[in-house]
Protein backbone atom coordinates (compact mmCIF):
# COMPACT_ATOMS: atom_id res chain seq x y z
CA UNK A 1 0.00 0.00 0.00
CA UNK A 2 1.69 3.42 -1.23
CA UNK A 3 1.89 6.06 1.75
CA UNK A 4 -0.13 9.29 0.80
CA UNK A 5 2.35 11.34 2.14
CA UNK A 6 4.98 10.01 -0.67
CA UNK A 7 2.72 10.64 -3.71
CA UNK A 8 2.51 13.93 -3.00
CA UNK A 9 4.94 15.81 -4.73
CA UNK A 10 6.85 18.48 -2.40
CA UNK A 11 7.72 21.69 -3.62
CA UNK A 12 11.09 23.00 -3.66
CA UNK A 13 12.16 24.62 -0.13
CA UNK A 14 13.10 28.55 -1.23
CA UNK A 15 15.29 31.18 -0.29
CA UNK A 16 11.99 33.14 1.16
CA UNK A 17 11.05 30.04 2.84
CA UNK A 18 14.47 29.71 4.69
CA UNK A 19 13.74 33.66 5.35
CA UNK A 20 10.14 33.33 6.32
CA UNK A 21 11.10 30.80 9.17
CA UNK A 22 14.10 32.49 10.23
CA UNK A 23 12.33 35.86 10.45
CA UNK A 24 15.11 37.59 8.63
CA UNK A 25 15.52 39.19 5.26
CA UNK A 26 15.93 37.10 1.21
CA UNK A 27 19.15 39.23 1.54
CA UNK A 28 20.35 37.99 5.03
CA UNK A 29 19.72 34.30 3.61
CA UNK A 30 21.39 34.93 0.44
CA UNK A 31 24.16 36.11 1.81
CA UNK A 32 25.13 34.05 4.78
CA UNK A 33 24.90 30.93 2.18
CA UNK A 34 27.41 32.67 0.13
CA UNK A 35 29.47 33.46 3.48
CA UNK A 36 29.61 36.42 3.31
CA UNK A 37 30.99 38.83 6.13
CA UNK A 38 27.99 41.17 6.32
CA UNK A 39 26.39 37.90 8.35
CA UNK A 40 27.42 37.13 11.79
CA UNK A 41 28.53 33.91 12.62
CA UNK A 42 25.90 33.47 14.66
CA UNK A 43 23.15 34.11 11.85
CA UNK A 44 25.37 32.30 9.10
CA UNK A 45 25.00 28.92 11.23
CA UNK A 46 21.62 28.93 11.61
CA UNK A 47 20.87 29.47 7.90
CA UNK A 48 23.12 26.76 6.87
CA UNK A 49 21.20 24.53 9.52
CA UNK A 50 18.43 25.14 8.65
CA UNK A 51 19.00 24.59 4.77
CA UNK A 52 20.62 21.48 5.25
CA UNK A 53 17.15 20.59 7.37
CA UNK A 54 15.01 21.50 4.94
CA UNK A 55 17.01 19.72 2.08
CA UNK A 56 17.97 23.59 0.46
CA UNK A 57 19.71 23.45 -3.11
CA UNK A 58 20.53 26.31 -5.18
CA UNK A 59 19.38 25.68 -8.50
CA UNK A 60 21.83 23.81 -10.76
CA UNK A 61 20.66 25.07 -13.71
CA UNK A 62 21.07 28.55 -12.66
CA UNK A 63 24.76 27.95 -11.64
CA UNK A 64 25.75 26.20 -14.74
CA UNK A 65 24.40 29.66 -16.42
CA UNK A 66 26.64 31.14 -14.11
CA UNK A 67 29.57 29.88 -14.65
CA UNK A 68 28.80 30.06 -18.55
CA UNK A 69 27.74 32.90 -19.69
CA UNK A 70 28.96 35.84 -17.12
CA UNK A 71 25.50 38.22 -18.09
CA UNK A 72 22.13 37.73 -17.70
CA UNK A 73 19.41 40.16 -17.74
CA UNK A 74 15.72 38.78 -16.58
CA UNK A 75 12.70 40.23 -17.72
CA UNK A 76 9.17 40.09 -15.98
CA UNK A 77 6.66 40.75 -18.72
CA UNK A 78 2.60 40.22 -17.01
CA UNK A 79 1.35 38.40 -20.96
CA UNK A 80 3.05 37.56 -24.50
CA UNK A 81 -0.13 37.23 -25.62
CA UNK A 82 -0.28 41.32 -26.89
CA UNK A 83 1.81 42.28 -29.42
CA UNK A 84 2.82 44.90 -27.20
CA UNK A 85 4.89 43.05 -24.77
CA UNK A 86 6.54 41.06 -27.39
CA UNK A 87 7.74 44.39 -28.97
CA UNK A 88 9.23 45.52 -25.91
CA UNK A 89 11.13 42.56 -25.36
CA UNK A 90 12.39 42.56 -28.69
CA UNK A 91 13.63 45.83 -27.69
CA UNK A 92 15.18 44.79 -24.58
CA UNK A 93 16.69 41.90 -26.12
CA UNK A 94 18.24 44.02 -29.37
CA UNK A 95 19.84 46.39 -26.67
CA UNK A 96 21.02 43.77 -24.67
CA UNK A 97 22.49 41.73 -27.13
CA UNK A 98 24.39 44.57 -28.67
CA UNK A 99 26.04 45.21 -25.25
CA UNK A 100 27.17 41.74 -24.44
CA UNK A 101 23.92 40.42 -22.43
CA UNK A 102 21.28 37.42 -22.69
CA UNK A 103 18.05 38.13 -21.33
CA UNK A 104 15.73 35.48 -19.96
CA UNK A 105 11.80 36.30 -19.69
CA UNK A 106 9.03 34.92 -17.73
CA UNK A 107 5.72 35.05 -17.93
CA UNK A 108 3.38 36.71 -14.70
CA UNK A 109 0.15 35.53 -16.63
CA UNK A 110 -1.22 38.51 -15.05
CA UNK A 111 -0.58 37.15 -11.76
CA UNK A 112 1.49 38.17 -8.51
CA UNK A 113 2.60 34.66 -6.81
CA UNK A 114 4.01 34.02 -10.47
CA UNK A 115 6.06 37.45 -10.76
CA UNK A 116 7.02 36.65 -7.46
CA UNK A 117 8.28 33.41 -8.31
CA UNK A 118 10.09 34.79 -11.15
CA UNK A 119 11.80 37.83 -9.22
CA UNK A 120 13.05 34.75 -6.76
CA UNK A 121 14.17 32.30 -9.75
CA UNK A 122 15.95 35.31 -11.20
CA UNK A 123 17.74 36.10 -7.84
CA UNK A 124 18.65 32.43 -7.53
CA UNK A 125 20.50 32.44 -11.11
CA UNK A 126 22.11 35.49 -9.71
CA UNK A 127 21.21 37.55 -12.74
CA UNK A 128 22.66 41.09 -13.20
CA UNK A 129 20.19 42.74 -13.29
CA UNK A 130 16.04 42.68 -13.69
CA UNK A 131 13.46 44.92 -16.32
CA UNK A 132 9.75 44.00 -14.52
CA UNK A 133 6.42 45.23 -15.71
CA UNK A 134 3.71 44.41 -12.87
CA UNK A 135 1.04 41.71 -13.04
CA UNK A 136 -2.64 43.68 -12.65
CA UNK A 137 -2.89 41.82 -9.15
CA UNK A 138 -0.12 42.65 -7.75
CA UNK A 139 -0.06 45.06 -4.72
CA UNK A 140 2.59 43.77 -2.64
CA UNK A 141 6.01 44.54 -3.69
CA UNK A 142 8.07 43.39 -1.03
CA UNK A 143 9.60 41.12 -3.62
CA UNK A 144 10.79 44.13 -4.91
CA UNK A 145 12.19 46.08 -2.02
CA UNK A 146 14.31 42.81 -1.30
CA UNK A 147 16.01 43.24 -4.57
CA UNK A 148 16.93 46.55 -3.49
CA UNK A 149 18.24 44.80 -0.13
CA UNK A 150 20.24 42.66 -2.49
CA UNK A 151 21.43 45.52 -4.46
CA UNK A 152 19.93 43.61 -7.76
CA UNK A 153 19.51 46.84 -10.30
CA UNK A 154 16.09 47.10 -11.13
CA UNK A 155 13.67 48.88 -13.83
CA UNK A 156 10.21 49.05 -14.23
CA UNK A 157 8.38 49.61 -17.37
CA UNK A 158 4.59 50.44 -18.37
CA UNK A 159 2.90 49.61 -15.00
CA UNK A 160 5.29 50.40 -12.21
CA UNK A 161 5.94 51.32 -8.80
CA UNK A 162 8.23 52.45 -5.99
CA UNK A 163 9.09 55.24 -8.64
CA UNK A 164 11.52 57.35 -5.96
CA UNK A 165 13.85 54.28 -5.85
CA UNK A 166 13.57 52.53 -9.04
CA UNK A 167 14.07 54.11 -12.99
CA UNK A 168 11.32 53.80 -15.10
CA UNK A 169 10.58 53.39 -18.24
CA UNK A 170 6.84 54.96 -19.59
CA UNK A 171 4.47 56.41 -21.88
CA UNK A 172 2.48 59.61 -21.77
CA UNK A 173 -0.78 58.01 -20.95
CA UNK A 174 -2.42 60.82 -19.69
CA UNK A 175 -1.48 63.38 -22.99
CA UNK A 176 -2.48 61.16 -25.19
CA UNK A 177 -5.84 59.87 -23.18
CA UNK A 178 -6.46 63.60 -23.19
CA UNK A 179 -5.85 64.00 -26.76
CA UNK A 180 -8.32 61.12 -27.66
CA UNK A 181 -11.08 61.96 -25.60
CA UNK A 182 -10.49 65.73 -27.35
CA UNK A 183 -10.80 64.15 -30.70
CA UNK A 184 -14.50 62.20 -29.79
CA UNK A 185 -15.42 65.82 -28.22
CA UNK A 186 -15.12 67.39 -31.45
CA UNK A 187 -16.32 65.07 -33.68
CA UNK A 188 -19.82 64.88 -31.93
CA UNK A 189 -19.21 62.54 -29.15
CA UNK A 190 -20.74 63.65 -25.58
CA UNK A 191 -21.60 60.54 -23.51
CA UNK A 192 -17.69 58.87 -23.24
CA UNK A 193 -16.57 56.30 -21.56
CA UNK A 194 -13.79 55.27 -20.23
CA UNK A 195 -12.61 51.05 -19.56
CA UNK A 196 -9.67 50.90 -17.69
CA UNK A 197 -7.84 48.19 -15.90
CA UNK A 198 -7.25 47.83 -12.09
CA UNK A 199 -7.37 51.43 -10.16
CA UNK A 200 -4.46 50.49 -8.62
CA UNK A 201 -2.24 50.44 -11.42
CA UNK A 202 -0.48 53.21 -12.06
CA UNK A 203 -0.84 53.28 -15.83
CA UNK A 204 -5.00 52.68 -15.22
CA UNK A 205 -5.08 56.32 -13.24
CA UNK A 206 -2.46 58.48 -15.12
CA UNK A 207 -4.61 57.41 -18.82
CA UNK A 208 -8.41 58.17 -16.54
CA UNK A 209 -6.90 61.43 -15.63
CA UNK A 210 -6.06 62.54 -19.06
CA UNK A 211 -10.07 61.46 -20.13
CA UNK A 212 -11.61 63.33 -17.28
CA UNK A 213 -9.42 66.23 -17.72
CA UNK A 214 -10.65 66.38 -21.47
CA UNK A 215 -14.27 66.04 -20.18
CA UNK A 216 -14.13 68.82 -17.50
CA UNK A 217 -12.30 71.16 -20.30
CA UNK A 218 -15.11 70.84 -22.74
CA UNK A 219 -17.57 71.29 -19.39
CA UNK A 220 -19.26 67.60 -20.08
CA UNK A 221 -20.65 66.29 -16.48
CA UNK A 222 -18.63 63.41 -15.53
CA UNK A 223 -20.72 60.39 -15.48
CA UNK A 224 -19.48 57.69 -12.82
CA UNK A 225 -21.72 54.81 -14.41
CA UNK A 226 -19.26 55.63 -17.32
CA UNK A 227 -16.03 55.26 -15.61
CA UNK A 228 -15.65 51.43 -15.35
CA UNK A 229 -11.80 50.07 -13.97
CA UNK A 230 -11.39 46.33 -13.22
CA UNK A 231 -9.64 43.46 -14.10
CA UNK A 232 -8.06 43.09 -17.23
CA UNK A 233 -10.28 40.39 -19.04
CA UNK A 234 -12.20 40.30 -22.55
CA UNK A 235 -14.96 38.12 -21.09
CA UNK A 236 -15.24 40.48 -18.69
CA UNK A 237 -15.01 43.92 -20.43
CA UNK A 238 -17.33 42.39 -23.00
CA UNK A 239 -19.92 42.36 -20.63
CA UNK A 240 -18.85 45.79 -18.66
CA UNK A 241 -19.53 47.24 -22.08
CA UNK A 242 -22.55 45.44 -22.96
CA UNK A 243 -24.01 46.42 -19.48
CA UNK A 244 -23.56 50.23 -20.42
CA UNK A 245 -24.63 49.83 -23.87
CA UNK A 246 -28.00 48.33 -22.19
CA UNK A 247 -28.69 50.68 -19.81
CA UNK A 248 -31.30 53.94 -19.97
CA UNK A 249 -28.27 56.16 -20.56
CA UNK A 250 -25.46 54.13 -22.64
CA UNK A 251 -22.35 55.97 -23.94
CA UNK A 252 -21.90 57.34 -27.63
CA UNK A 253 -18.31 56.77 -27.69
CA UNK A 254 -16.26 54.88 -25.70
CA UNK A 255 -12.01 54.79 -24.49
CA UNK A 256 -10.51 51.66 -23.98
CA UNK A 257 -7.36 51.05 -21.83
CA UNK A 258 -5.68 48.38 -23.98
CA UNK A 259 -5.66 45.42 -26.60
CA UNK A 260 -7.99 43.36 -24.34
CA UNK A 261 -10.30 45.30 -23.21
CA UNK A 262 -10.32 47.27 -26.46
CA UNK A 263 -10.99 44.15 -28.61
CA UNK A 264 -14.01 43.45 -25.72
CA UNK A 265 -15.71 46.40 -26.49
CA UNK A 266 -15.57 45.93 -29.80
CA UNK A 267 -16.94 42.74 -30.42
CA UNK A 268 -19.75 44.15 -27.60
CA UNK A 269 -20.62 46.88 -29.68
CA UNK A 270 -21.11 44.85 -32.82
CA UNK A 271 -22.75 41.94 -31.19
CA UNK A 272 -26.07 43.86 -30.53
CA UNK A 273 -26.31 45.77 -33.78
CA UNK A 274 -24.73 48.80 -32.84
CA UNK A 275 -23.01 50.86 -35.73
CA UNK A 276 -19.50 52.12 -35.33
CA UNK A 277 -19.13 55.20 -34.84
CA UNK A 278 -22.54 56.05 -35.72
CA UNK A 279 -23.91 54.61 -32.73
CA UNK A 280 -20.67 54.01 -30.65
CA UNK A 281 -17.36 55.49 -31.57
CA UNK A 282 -14.42 54.33 -30.57
CA UNK A 283 -10.28 54.63 -29.70
CA UNK A 284 -8.41 52.00 -28.02
CA UNK A 285 -4.66 52.11 -26.34
CA UNK A 286 -3.75 49.26 -28.87
CA UNK A 287 -1.24 48.38 -31.41
CA UNK A 288 -1.51 49.64 -35.26
CA UNK A 289 -0.62 46.74 -37.36
CA UNK A 290 -4.27 44.57 -35.81
CA UNK A 291 -6.18 48.18 -36.03
CA UNK A 292 -6.07 48.62 -39.09
CA UNK A 293 -7.34 45.71 -40.81
CA UNK A 294 -10.66 45.14 -38.30
CA UNK A 295 -13.96 46.72 -39.53
CA UNK A 296 -14.37 49.49 -39.17
CA UNK A 297 -10.68 50.49 -39.05
CA UNK A 298 -9.96 51.18 -35.25
CA UNK A 299 -8.53 54.69 -33.65
CA UNK A 300 -5.57 53.59 -32.45
CA UNK A 301 -3.54 55.20 -29.77
CA UNK A 302 0.09 53.28 -30.15
CA UNK A 303 3.17 52.74 -28.15
CA UNK A 304 6.75 52.71 -29.40
CA UNK A 305 6.79 49.67 -27.55
CA UNK A 306 10.15 48.76 -28.97
CA UNK A 307 11.50 52.22 -28.04
CA UNK A 308 10.28 51.47 -24.66
CA UNK A 309 11.70 48.68 -24.17
CA UNK A 310 15.62 49.94 -25.78
CA UNK A 311 15.23 52.67 -23.19
CA UNK A 312 14.55 49.87 -20.52
CA UNK A 313 17.47 48.13 -21.06
CA UNK A 314 19.59 51.27 -21.62
CA UNK A 315 18.53 52.00 -18.11
CA UNK A 316 19.40 48.95 -16.39
CA UNK A 317 23.05 48.62 -17.85
CA UNK A 318 23.63 52.53 -16.69
CA UNK A 319 22.30 51.03 -12.93
CA UNK A 320 24.79 47.78 -13.59
CA UNK A 321 27.60 50.11 -14.26
CA UNK A 322 27.25 52.00 -10.93
CA UNK A 323 25.08 54.65 -12.51
CA UNK A 324 22.27 54.55 -8.80
CA UNK A 325 20.82 58.08 -10.26
CA UNK A 326 16.83 57.10 -10.41
CA UNK A 327 15.51 58.01 -13.62
CA UNK A 328 12.02 58.45 -15.08
CA UNK A 329 12.25 57.99 -18.99
CA UNK A 330 8.57 59.54 -20.90
CA UNK A 331 8.06 57.42 -24.59
CA UNK A 332 5.60 59.62 -26.49
CA UNK A 333 2.67 57.53 -27.47
CA UNK A 334 0.97 58.05 -31.20
CA UNK A 335 -2.76 58.72 -31.76
CA UNK A 336 -3.73 57.10 -35.02
CA UNK A 337 -6.80 57.97 -36.39
CA UNK A 338 -8.95 55.68 -38.21
CA UNK A 339 -12.93 55.16 -39.18
CA UNK A 340 -13.88 53.93 -36.01
CA UNK A 341 -13.90 57.17 -34.11
CA UNK A 342 -15.33 60.09 -36.52
CA UNK A 343 -19.07 60.06 -36.34
CA UNK A 344 -19.39 63.05 -38.42
CA UNK A 345 -17.06 61.94 -41.38
CA UNK A 346 -19.27 58.17 -41.08
CA UNK A 347 -22.56 60.37 -41.69
CA UNK A 348 -20.96 62.48 -44.91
Amino acid sequence: MTNENTMTKQRRTSLKDLATELHVSIATVSRALHGSHEVSEKVRKKVQLLAKKRNYHPNPFAQSLRKDVPHIIGVVVPNLVTHYYAAVLDGIEDYALQHGYLVFSANSHESHLREERAVESFLAMHVDGVISCLAQDTTDYSHYEQMEALDVPLVFFARTCLSDRFSQVVANGDEAAYDATRHLISTGSRRIAFLGGPNHLDMVRRRKHGYLEALREADIPIDRDLVICGKIAFDEAREKTLGMLRSANPPDAILAFNDIITYAAFDAVKSIGLRIPQDVAIIGFTECDNAAFVTPALSAIMDQAHEQGVAACELLLRRINGDRKVYKKIIPMILKIRDSSDKQASED
